[in-house]
């Protein structure tokens, strides 16, 4: 546990310092979301119906900007190699990577997310349960893109591959984080499509380094 801390912090330490891929990811989910009022026009009533979709939909393609440098950074210096021949299991240095991008671009998003609903128009009351289903939501993000972050490690150009990769697996997320926040204007409330993210949530956690770690085996191959 202590090398596993020692890594997460490494690469939080990292992440902040470069500042690059933390400022491309919020800087997209702020304009995508800015955007979209010029866009559909002033009617706020259709704004507020669809401000969840427009919120999740925006985190998770600004999340996807910074995925390819989960590995990719390592990769390129050999810190990777050097990880991957350690004492720590691969799985677990998969967990660290994917945890230190939850930690400094799942976060920060979940917590914007709230402030951009005002351009939405946004219902005060649904502001609680978006920032919980983001934040319960926002690990499968990380976890999950690993897998595609390392099956396109080796790839020229794999923005587009990972993508392609990554995005259906982000569909159940999105279905019932924004089912989630929906619900809060329905009779029928939130428990179960909250409870249904975190699952999801939960099976990313742990089947996502177990992925990420067989295809970095592949790719070291």
């Amino acid at each position: 546990m202590t090398s596993f801390s020692a890594l997460v912090r490494r690469d939080i330490k990292l992440a902040v310092r470069e500042g690059g891929a933390i400022g491309t990811a919020l800087g997209f989910f702020l304009i995508v979301v800015s955007l979209m009022p010029l866009g559909l026009g002033p009617d706020l009533n259709l704004l507020a119906r669809i401000a969840a979709g427009i919120l999740w939909i925006a985190l998770l393609l600004a999340a996807l900007l910074s995925l390819g440098r989960i590995f990719e950074t390592d990769y390129e210096d050999g810190a990777l190699d050097i990880l991957a021949t350690g004492q720590l299991p691969l799985e677990l240095v998969a967990a660290a990577k994917s945890l230190a991008h939850w930690l400094t671009t799942g976060i920060p998003l979940a917590l914007l997310a709230p402030i951009l609903g005002i351009l939405l128009n946004l219902d005060l009351k649904s502001y609680p349960i978006l920032i919980a289903t983001m934040l319960v939501g926002t690990p499968a993000v990380s976890f999950l893109g690993a897998i595609g972050a390392a099956l396109t490690l080796k790839a020229r150009r794999g923005g587009l591959l990972l993508a392609v990769i990554v995005l259906p697996l982000y569909i159940p997320t999105l279905i019932f984080g924004i089912s989630a926040v929906s619900a809060t204007a329905g009779p029928g409330g939130v428990g179960a499509a909250f409870l249904v993210l975190t699952a999801i949530s939960l099976a990313a956690i742990v089947l996502g380094p177990i992925a990420a770690a067989a295809a970095l085996r592949i790719q070291f191959q």
